[in-house]
C-alpha cells in the first residue's frame, strides 16, 4: 500500500485545462481513467485526507504509485478520450463505458431513393453519410428531433416507407406532420432530396443559418421578457452546438498514424507522441531532448523519427509539426528498415488531423513546463547549479542572491528597465524593481543608468546600517541581458560607485554565451548544464517583467494622447478602447470604423487617426519592432516563466513595487 502524498504532483504543475488523467501502479498498469474540465481542481480531490475519501477511491489511490494527464481542447474531447482509454486499458477501478459500445453517429442514407436520418453505432451502412462520432447520445436524439422541424426528412424504416408508398397512405410520422417524406404526398422525391442535401450541408458545418435563426428567436423572446421560452431556445442551441462540435481526439476509423507535437526553447525541446490506431488515440509518449546550437525544428524532427522506431514498426502515416530536411529519403529508410510498403510523412495544415497535431503540441508545451518546474525547484539541482556558477565565473562565494537587469523599448520610446531577483535559485518577487529611463542614447547607456542607480541604492543601504545584517539584500552576482558592450557599461557603473565585491556577467541571446568584464572571450557553459538553465531563467524573467512594464506605460501614453484631442474626453476615450478592445486595433482602424463608435463623428475620427498615425505607418513600425530583441513576440511554444513558478509576477508587483525607481 502506497501513500498518495508520495506521488502527489505539486499544485502548480497541474494545468487548469480540460483533460484526461490516469492513475497507474508501480508496474505501469492503468488502474483508473477519468476526465475533468479542470484537471487541477479535479485531481486535488484525490489527495484529500484518506479518511474523507470513498472506500473504493481510497483503495485506488493507495494502490496507485503515479498519476499522469493529457490535455485536450474541450470537455467533449475529454469524454471521448476517456471512453477510448477505458476500452483500451480496461482499468479495474472504472465502472463506466464497460459495455463495449461504440460512439453514436448520425447517418443519412443517401443511397436510398428517399434518404432518411438515423442514429447508429455502426459505420457499415452502404452509401450512407456519417456525422460524428458524438459524446452524448441523448444530445443527438434531442437535436435530431429539433432538426426535423427545419429539415423534415423521413425517419421511418424501409418496410414502413414501401408500405406507405404502395398504399398511398402516409405513415404515422407523416400523418402528424413530423415527416415530409414522399410517402406523405406533400413533397416529391426530388424535393425531398433537396431537403436532405440541406441537412447534410448543415451537419457538415457549411450552413449555420439554423443556429442563427434559433439565436435570433432567443434574443427576441428575451427582449419581450418571455424568459421561459428564451430558456428553452437556449437549451436547443446548446444541444445543436454540442452535436455539431468537432472532436480532435477521434478520427476516421481507417486512420492509423503517429502524431508528433513539438515545443522548445533555446536549451531543450519536449516531444509528445500520440499513437492513433483505428481513428482513436490508443497511447502516448513524451520525452525531453537537449538542444545543440545548430538544432532546428526540422532537423530535430528528423532525429526523433530516426530513433522513435528502433523497437517498433511505424504506421503508414506520420504527422509532424515540421517537415524534416529530406522527407522522402527518411520515409524510404523507415519503410526499408521495417519491410513495409511505404511511409507517408506530412504536416497537416487543416482539418481533424491538424487538430490532433495541435493537441500533441499543447501536451508537449505542458510537459516542457513540467520538466522546467521540477528541474528548477529541486534543491540538489539548484545547489549544484549555484556551485557551478561560482566556479565558472570566479566568484568568492556562491551567488545565493542574483539580480538581473533588462531594458525594453519600442523604437526608442517608453524606455524602461526591470530588475528581478533570484534567491537560492528561485524568484524572489518582493525584490523586483522597475525603472523609467526618460532620456537615453542606446541600450548600453540605459544599462549604465540602471546599474548606477542600483549601485547608489546599495551604497546607501551600506551607510545607513553598519550592523551584521546590513548586507542582507546585497547580491553576490548581477546579470545583464546582453553581450560584451552591455557588460562593459554595467562594469563602468559599478566601478564608478566603488563597488568591487559583487560579481558581474552578461548573457547573450541565441548562443547563450556568458560574458565577463574586461574579458575578450565568453564563458561557454555546457548547454545541458543546470547553471546555464538557471541563468537563462533569470534572464527570461527579467525580459518578461520589462516588457510587461513597457507595455503598460505605452497603454497609458496612448490614453494621454487621446485625452489631448479636442472634443475627446474621458468617456469617449473609454468608449473607443472598449469598442475596439485594444490600442492595436484602434490604431489599425479606418476613420469610417472609428466613426461607428457612439459620439465619434468623421472629423473627430480623422483627428484620432492624425494623432495615432495611419494603420500603414503603425504596421511598418510594429513590424520593425518585432525584429528587435525587446519587443519580439514570444514563439507559440515558449513557456512563460510565471508558469514555471506557478504564479504571475504581475499579480503581486503592485504591493512589492511601492519603493520602485518609478516613484
Amino acid at each position: 500500500m502506497s501513500n498518495p502524498q508520495d506521488y502527489r504532483p505539486a499544485q502548480g504543475e497541474i494545468p487548469t485545462s480540460p483533460g484526461v488523467y490516469r492513475f497507474s501502479d508501480a508496474r505501469g498498469r492503468v488502474l483508473y481513467v477519468g476526465k475533468a474540465k479542470n484537471l487541477r481542481a479535479r485531481l486535488s480531490n484525490y489527495f484529500a485526507p484518506l479518511e474523507s475519501l470513498h472506500q473504493r477511491t481510497r483503495r485506488m489511490v493507495t494502490t496507485a504509485s503515479n498519476v499522469t494527464w493529457t490535455v485536450v481542447g474541450s470537455d467533449s474531447e475529454a469524454l471521448l478520450l476517456e471512453h477510448s482509454w477505458i476500452k483500451e486499458f480496461e482499468p479495474p477501478f472504472n465502472v463506466q463505458f464497460r459495455d463495449d459500445k461504440s460512439y453514436p453517429y448520425i447517418a443519412v442514407t443517401l443511397a436510398h431513393e428517399a434518404p432518411r436520418a438515423i442514429i447508429t453505432r455502426t459505420a457499415k451502412i452502404r452509401g450512407a453519410k456519417y456525422f460524428g462520432p458524438y459524446p452524448k447520445v441523448w444530445a443527438v436524439r434531442e437535436t435530431l428531433n429539433l432538426l426535423q422541424s427545419a429539415f423534415p426528412i423521413r425517419t421511418c424504416n424501409e418496410s414502413d416507407y414501401k408500405r406507405a408508398m404502395s398504399s398511398g397512405k402516409p405513415c404515422l410520422a407523416g400523418q402528424i406532420g413530423r415527416c415530409h417524406g414522399p410517402c406523405s404526398q406533400q413533397v416529391t422525391i426530388e424535393e425531398h432530396r433537396a431537403i436532405v442535401n440541406r441537412l447534410v450541408s448543415f451537419l457538415g458545418g457549411n450552413d449555420r443559418s439554423y443556429v442563427r435563426e434559433l439565436t435570433a428567436q432567443m434574443s427576441e423572446a428575451a427582449a419581450q421578457q418571455q424568459y421561459e421560452e428564451a430558456a428553452v431556445l437556449r437549451d436547443q442551441i446548446q444541444s445543436v452546438q454540442l452535436v455539431l462540435a468537432k472532436s480532435a481526439v477521434v478520427l476516421d476509423d481507417t486512420v492509423d498514424a503517429d502524431v508528433f507535437g513539438l515545443a522548445g526553447d533555446e536549451l531543450a525541446a519536449s516531444v509528445h507522441q500520440f499513437i492513433v490506431r483505428g481513428g482513436r488515440i490508443r497511447g502516448e509518449r513524451n520525452w525531453i531532448v537537449d538542444l545543440e546550437l545548430d538544432d532546428s525544428p526540422a532537423t530535430l524532427i528528423e532525429a526523433i523519427l530516426q530513433t522513435a522506431y528502433d523497437d517498433e514498426q511505424p504506421p503508414r502515416s506520420i504527422l509532424v509539426a515540421e517537415m524534416p530536411p529530406d522527407p522522402k529519403v527518411l520515409a524510404d529508410l523507415l519503410a526499408q528498415q521495417h519491410s513495409i510498403a511505404a511511409v507517408d510523412i506530412r504536416v497537416p495544415k487543416r482539418g481533424d488531423k491538424a487538430a490532433v497535431l495541435d493537441r500533441a503540441r499543447l501536451n508537449a508545451v505542458q510537459h516542457l513546463m513540467l520538466y522546467k518546474t521540477r528541474r528548477s525547484v529541486d534543491l540538489a539541482t539548484r545547489s549544484e547549479a549555484l556551485a557551478t556558477l561560482q566556479e565558472a565565473l570566479g566568484l568568492d562565494e556562491a551567488p545565493l542572491r542574483m539580480e538581473c537587469v533588462d531594458v525594453s523599448h519600442l523604437q526608442g520610446t517608453n524606455v524602461v528597465a526591470s530588475l528581478v531577483v533570484f534567491e537560492d535559485g528561485l524568484p524572489y518577487k518582493a525584490g523586483y524593481r522597475r525603472y523609467s529611463i526618460p532620456t537615453t542614447t542606446d541600450d548600453t547607456d540605459s544599462i549604465y543608468q540602471v546599474i548606477s542607480r542600483r549601485a547608489a541604492q546599495l551604497n546607501a543601504e551600506a551607510r545607513d546600517d553598519a550592523g551584521p545584517g546590513s548586507f542582507r539584500n546585497r547580491p553576490q552576482l548581477i546579470v545583464v541581458d546582453g553581450g560584451e558592450p552591455q557588460v562593459a557599461a554595467a562594469h563602468r557603473a559599478l566601478t564608478e560607485a566603488g563597488i568591487t565585491d559583487i560579481g558581474l556577467c552578461g548573457i547573450a541571446k541565441r548562443l547563450e554565451e556568458v560574458w565577463l568584464p574586461e574579458d575578450p572571450f565568453p564563458v561557454i557553459l555546457p548547454r545541458n548544464s543546470d547553471a546555464l538553465f538557471m541563468i537563462q531563467r533569470l534572464r527570461d524573467e527579467a525580459h518578461r517583467f520589462a516588457i510587461t512594464y513597457q507595455r503598460s506605460k505605452r497603454k497609458r501614453d496612448i490614453s494621454t494622447q487621446l485625452s489631448g484631442i479636442p472634443g475627446l474626453g474621458p468617456a469617449r476615450t473609454k468608449a473607443l478602447l472598449r469598442h475596439f478592445g485594444s490600442v492595436a486595433r484602434l490604431r489599425q482602424a479606418t476613420p469610417e470604423e472609428i466613426s461607428e463608435v457612439n459620439g465619434i463623428g468623421p472629423s473627430l475620427a480623422n483627428a484620432i487617426i492624425a494623432v495615432l498615425g495611419s494603420s500603414e505607418d503603425v504596421a511598418a513600425k510594429e513590424s520593425e519592432a518585432a525584429s528587435t530583441n525587446d519587443e519580439a513576440p514570444e514563439p507559440s511554444n515558449a513557456i512563460p516563466v510565471e508558469q514555471l513558478t506557478g504564479q504571475s509576477a504581475e499579480s503581486d508587483t503592485s504591493a512589492n513595487l511601492s519603493d520602485s525607481e518609478t516613484r
